[in-house]
């Protein structure tokens, strides 16, 4: 059998940054090539990079997200391009901006099925969400690492909340632990 932590990949990275000053989104939208401002739609610019595949979405205020990215090195490769695309608008980018990873979603599959029921009862009911008729995932909140597991019958998980990739290996390790001990895996 695989083992599951080896099925793990990482899905979306989601960073936050900030160029440290306010911006003219109509005027950094009609500089910026292939920039989609609608302000009517989304509060901010939305600028895609192709390599590495990522968008930026960047606010009035300064701040910029960064979504899906498929590795926190490519968050940061993404980042640097969009700083230095709006330096080349004459926008001032600090040398050095702080980059702060908020989210890395990460699937995987424990390789068997699971009995959803038995292990939102095993599980106990303060630290999971089920009800099979409006989604059909097991929803279970960790303490440690600080993360939201999404169990499915099949036995593939969604992890998302981590901070690095290191919590969806530990995450996994945790639910594996924890089904074993309640008799419900391997």
């Amino acid at each position: 059998m695989t083992d599951p932590k080896e099925t793990l990949e990482i899905q979306n990275v989601v960073a936050s940054t900030a160029v440290g000053q306010e911006l003219n989104l109509e005027s950094v939208a009609m500089d910026l090539e292939g920039a989609d401002f609608d302000r009517d739609k989304f509060p901010g610019i939305v600028y895609r990079v192709q390599d590495p595949d990522a968008a930026a979405l960047i606010f009035r205020s300064g701040k910029i997200v960064c979504t899906g990215a498929e590795s926190v090195p490519a968050v940061h490769e993404a980042l640097e391009i969009v700083f230095g695309t709006l330096s080349d608008l004459g926008i001032d980018v600090s040398d050095n901006p702080d980059i702060e990873v908020q989210n890395v979603v990460t699937s995987g599959d424990l390789g068997e099925s699971l009995n959803l029921n038995a292990i939102a009862i095993g599980l106990g009911l303060e630290d999971v969400e089920y009800e099979p008729e409006q989604f059909p995932g097991l929803v279970y909140r960790l303490d440690e690492p600080d993360v939201v597991m999404l169990l499915f019958g099949s036995g593939k998980t969604v992890i998302t909340g981590g901070k690095i990739p290191a919590d969806a290996e530990a995450a996994t390790e945790v639910i594996i632990s924890k089904l074993t001990d309640l008799g419900l895996f391997g």
